[in-house]
Parts: structure tokens; sequence; C-alpha cells
């Protein structure tokens, strides 16, 4: 009898990637033959359950029941269009909310990383945060394994010897080859006890000593635990994380991506990821260049980092010619701190994945006193800081303590006006950010709100403000937001602030958060133009166009336009409100109405049609 997983990876296996369903007569029969004994209807449900559960399928409606593609229309009785392999990226894909870069995994690239955050449910493993991490432990480990093999390779072709060793030559303190830690060896071993053994009593011990290596990735893996729980599961992970490419940058990036996209769907770990289309509108709007030394003060997973990578791949490639460039590249420009440590090891991952070899990618309290200080440090910054929540004085650094004294603000702190000093402190002068607020920085009436916003306008260069819709971070937070785009100064600059309402970011605003539209169309730069009535469903071209008009055409829009700009002095009158509907102007249509009295004849004469049809009817009847 096949066990439940490989059960359940036949019956994803059965789903038809057009959108058609399969009923439940034909998975029990299928799953009947693969199975090699009969199925019970409490088996079927549970198996259709755990797929439905996955997201892998959705319950098909209609007559037999059964299942079909996640949102994928069905195609037409007649004549239905040819099926597409990688039907997938249809606008209704379900794809993880707001990871635009799936679009790389339709088809069976998906399949396997689905099939491998199953394995780790059937075998014990509920929390999408520990799977993620013990799948960073082994994809680190298989890439400690690649970078020795690239490094052999060119030994073998130069003849010269190997300039760095990850794994050392002959035999530990046990007489064991270290060569049995590398990730082509163990999984070759034939024995699920033994590799079980080897990973985690040896592989994981070496992990956290790899003292030697001060690379933020080696610094991270000090306190790795390996928590899979049976031989049968780490087999079976291995054999199917084997199976996934990883040769590709662009590919490992875009497969990490989506397992990150994994946590989104998990709601309460959600709050860690911002969505990826937002990040590349702020990234977008700031420009980074291939000389900027760029800073996240609240990193998590590094999302900001990597689209910033990005970008300057595509817009700088120079920065993988030029020598320099390059060195500043992989060793100076990316710089991203937090306090909670796993998300250090999957951001930190993440970076290396995307082809970053040495990140500043480390453990720290930005607000703490205990901090670095790293005054006027930093030419651009990108973050979402923690909305929620408080601080104690007692640990807050002294600087920002000052700025709560200042502002008349209660012995607690508030972190996102905390946070939001701190940019002001660790950029250097011209230094730019774009930083994700809560609506409540923009109107807040207390003095700390108040002296925030005026330091901003008056104190330094305040660029834009774009309102978001209050569906982005669904389905695990509702709150309200904007970006806040400003550059800091010491002297001012400010004499007019633009802003943007953008009403719908590419994706449904309710719990599910589905695209709208074609992936090739999401997004601030999209592969394909929109069309005029497609806009309405994605924003964020659009915003990023006007963007960069903002000292142009932008300043003769009115108030009724999507975007407009607003001088300082009026700002400063409003006492530096920065709320979009402050300033913005609705035009109201008139709605013209029928007089009253005619309206009333039009009744009367009603009225008096229906007493005649009455009396014909009594007529009839007498």
């Amino acid at each position: 009898m096949k066990t439940s997983t490989e059960l359940t990876d036949t019956l994803i296996a059965l789903i038809p990637e057009d959108g058609s369903r399969i009923s439940n007569a034909e998975i029990k029969v299928a799953l009947e033959k693969e199975a090699g004994d009969s199925i019970s209807e409490a088996e079927l449900k549970e198996l259709k359950s755990r797929v439905i559960a996955m997201e892998a399928a959705e319950a098909a409606m209609g007559p037999g029941g059964g299942l079909k593609a996640p949102g994928i229309n069905p195609p037409p009785r007649a004549e239905a269009a040819p099926k597409r392999k990688n039907s997938a990226a249809s606008p209704q894909s379900g794809i993880a909310p707001g990871t635009t870069a799936a679009s790389v995994l339709t088809g069976e690239l998906r399949n396997q990383i689905d099939r491998i955050w199953d394995a780790f449910w059937s075998g014990g493993i509920a929390n999408p945060l520990e799977v993620l991490e013990q799948l960073t432990y082994l994809l680190f480990i298989r890439r400690l394994d690649d970078l020795e093999t690239l490094e052999e390779r060119r030994s073998q072709r130069s003849g010269q010897p190997m300039r760095r060793r990850i794994f050392p030559e002959g035999t530990d303190d046990q007489g064991r080859p270290w060569s049995e830690l590398r990730w082509s060896r163990f999984k070759e071993l034939g024995d699920t006890n033994e590799m079980f053994t080897v990973v985690s009593e040896r592989v994981f011990k070496f992990l956290r000593e790899m003292g030697g290596d001060e690379s933020a990735y080696a610094t991270h893996m000090k306190d790795a635990r390996f928590t899979i729980p049976t031989a049968g599961l780490l087999t079976k992970v291995v054999d199917l994380l084997d199976a996934v490419p990883m040769e590709d940058r662009d590919t490992k990036g875009d497969i990490y991506e989506y397992m990150l996209g994994k946590l989104a769907t998990a709601g309460t770990n959600g709050q860690f990821r911002t969505p990826r289309h937002i990040i590349e509108l702020m990234v977008a709007m700031t420009e980074p260049t291939p000389k900027d030394v760029m800073v996240d003060p609240a990193c998590g997973t590094c999302g900001f980092t990597v689209a910033v990578g990005e970008y300057l791949r595509e817009h700088h490639p120079e920065i993988l010619i030029d020598p320099e460039l390059r060195q500043h590249f992989n060793h100076g420009l990316f710089h991203g701190f937090d306090f909670d440590s796993t998300m250090l090891r999957i951001g930190a991952m993440n970076m290396q994945l995307h082809g970053v070899e040495n990140p500043d990618v480390s453990y720290r309290d930005s607000l703490s006193e205990d901090a670095p200080k790293d005054t006027d440090k930093y030419s651009l910054l990108l973050a979402n800081p923690p909305f929620k929540g408080s601080l104690d004085m007692a640990s807050l650094a002294n600087d920002l303590r000052k700025f709560c004294s200042k502002s008349g603000k209660n012995p607690k702190g508030k972190t996102e006006l905390l946070f939001n000093a701190l940019f002001l402190r660790i950029l250097k002068p011209g230094g730019r950010a774009a930083v994700i607020v809560p609506d409540g920085v923009l109107f807040g009436s207390s003095k700390a709100h108040k002296e925030l916003r005026r330091s901003l306008v008056e104190d330094h260069f305040l660029e834009g403000v774009v309102s978001l819709p209050s569906g982005v971070f669904k389905p695990y937070a509702g709150v309200s937001t904007a970006i806040l785009l400003f550059t800091k100064t010491g002297r001012g600059g400010t004499d007019q602030v633009w802003f943007y309402d953008l009403a719908a970011d590419g994706w449904s605003l309710d719990d599910k958060r589905n695209p709208l539209l074609a992936l090739e169309k999401l997004g601030p730069s999209p592969k394909e133009g929109l069309a005029e009535d497609e806009h309405e469903k994605n924003n964020l071209p659009d915003c990023l166009a006007r963007w960069r008009q903002r000292k142009d055409s932008e300043c003769e829009r009115e108030r009724t336009a999507q975007s407009f700009c607003v001088p300082k002095a009026e700002i400063a009158n409003e006492g530096y409100d920065l709320s979009l509907n402050r300033y913005k102007e609705i035009v109201y249509e008139e709605e013209k109405h029928r007089p009253p009295l005619e309206i009333l004849a039009e009744l009367i004469t009603i009225e008096k049609e229906i007493l005649k049809e009455i009396e014909e009817l009594e007529g009839m009847l007498q």
C-alpha cells in the first residue's frame, strides 16, 4: 500500500493544468490503481482535503465533485482551446500573494517545490517558518558543496592549488573523511539511517563551527538547529531538493522567493514580508546606483536588499565587469539588520541565492542604545519598519530618547516614529529614503507626530507621499499605509510635495490577493504594456511614470487628479498634515431628479390601469 504522501503526490499530478475538472470517481479509480488496493471514501476525502490545504487544487463544483487547478477557469465546452503547459501563469493563477517572480515557477518546477513543502507537512513539521528554516540549512549545505566543486574544477584547469577549501582534507577526530559532509557524498550513501546520522550529528556540527569563514552565511549558521524528526523525511526532502535546478542565479532566487511566499500565505508569519511588487516600486523610485551604500534597519527576509541587487544588475550591468564596482557590490553595498535570528538566516540565504557574496546582514536591535550609531553612513535607505508595539525608554538610544523628549512623547515611544527618527540619523547628507509608514504617521496629532513631519518638510527634502490601498498587506493585516520618499539634507529643500493615490496594485484587495492581470502585466515595470482599462487594476506603472515627471508636468495637475503637487506653505498651514485626502479635491456630479408632481402623476396613471384590469378580471369571474 502506498503512503499517504505518495498518494498525495499522485493526486497532485492528476490535476488537469487547463482548469478542467477531474471527478471524484476518476480520482478514486486512478488512486486505487496506483495504490494497488481499494480507497475508502474517508481516505479519498482526507487526500482531497490535504491537496486543497496545500493550494495545489480547489474543490470543483457540480455533479460528481472532484478537483480542478486553483484559480484557473475551465476551458469552454465547445472547441476548447488547446492546453498550455504553463496555464498557471494565467491572470487567476494561485501563486503566492505578491510574488511576481513566480511566473518562472509554473508547471513542474513549482510542483517540485510544493511537493517539498508537503513532505515536511506530512512528516510532522507544519510550521511554515520552521520548514523554511530547515530548507535554508539544506540549501546552504548544497551551496557549500557547489562552491567546493567549482574551486576544484578551477584548480584542475589551472594546475594551481585550491585557493580556499570549505571542507578540510583528511579525516575528523573520529577518523571519518571530511568529504562525507558534502551534499554530493551523503546523498549517495544509500542507507537512510546513516545519512540521517551524518547530517544531524556531523554536518550541522560542522556548520556551527565554521568560525574561519566570517561571511554573513557562516555567521548565521552558528545557531543552526536540526529539527527534521526522521531519516525517512530527510531522505525524501534531500531527494526532492536535489532534483530542483539551482545552477542559474535567476532561477535560484525565484525559487527562494516562492518559498518566502509561503510565509505570506501562512498568516501570522506573513508580517515578515513586504509584497514584492511594492518593494520593486520603491526601489525603482529611488533609482539605486552602483556606488550607493544601502541599508534596511528592519530587514526581515532581505526583500529590499535583494530587489536593489536585481535592479542594479538590470540597469547597471557594469557592476559585474568593473573590478572595483564588483567588489563594492559583493562586500560593501548591502547592509541589513534585524533582531530575529531566524529571519537573518533566511535573509542571508535569500541574498546568497540572488548572487551577492558577502552582504552585511547582521543581528541588531536598531533602536537600542547598544546598537552602533552609524551616523551619516548610508546613501540609500529602504524599509518597512514594525508598525505596532512600543519600546521601553531604558533601552532606547540616547539620541532617539532626546527626540521623544523634544516632541513631548511619553516614556514609551511608538516604533514607527522612532524608526523614522533613526532613518534621519543614519542617512548621510544627500541620502535618499523610501519607507512604508502607517497612515497615523501622516496625520497623527501628538507632538511626536507633528515634530517628525515638520522636520521632514522644513529640515529636509520631502519629495513624495504615495497612499497605498488598505488591502496591500492582507491576508494578515488590513492597516492603511503610505510610502514616504525623502532626501536628508539638514538644510531644508522642500518646495512642494508630490502626492499619488494608488488605488490598485494589480492584485485583489481581499484576503485571497489573487492577480488581476497576467503576470507579464504586473509590477511597476511590466513586461507587456497595459491597456487603458487595465490601468484601473494596476496603478504601479502609472505611479512610477508620474513620479519621474514630478518636477515638470505633474506640477500642473489639478487636485482632482490621481496625482498632484502641494506647496510647502500650504502643508505648513495645515499643521504639516501629509494625508492625501486633506488636499485632494473631489468633484461631485450633480444628480438630476424628475419633479415630484410628474412622478406622482405617473403613479396615478399606473394605479388607474391596475384598477381597470382588476375590474375586467372581476367581470370574467361573474
